[in-house]
């Protein structure tokens, strides 16, 4: 990082969709499996592992309206893409 990127850094925490959009973009891509979903109101959660350089992780995330339109894709025991971040390998969003 320049000297430059040292003052366009972001001060606060990012919010949910900033989040999404950066692990998008510059995430580094591994395999999950789903292992629960919750439902509560009109948001669905998904509980998820993986394995990162041997370390296994488990998180969720809120799935998006397109990922709530395919259940069986997102059903637990279901394998997907998991994008996360290379310097905190505990951030990480379904792809």
């Amino acid at each position: 990082m320049g000297i430059l990127g040292i003052f366009r850094r972001r001060k606060g925490p990012l919010n949910d969709g900033e989040r999404r959009a950066a692990l998008l973009k510059s995430g580094r891509l591994t395999d999950g499996t789903i292992i629960d979903t919750e439902v509560s109101g009109d948001e669905e959660v998904a509980f998820f592992t993986y394995s990162v350089a041997g370390t296994d992780f488990e998180s969720s995330e809120r799935l998006t309206v397109e990922q709530r339109n395919d259940p069986v894709r997102y059903a637990p025991g279901a394998k997907v893409g998991i994008r996360y971040d290379t310097r905190n390998h505990g951030n990480a969003i379904i792809v």
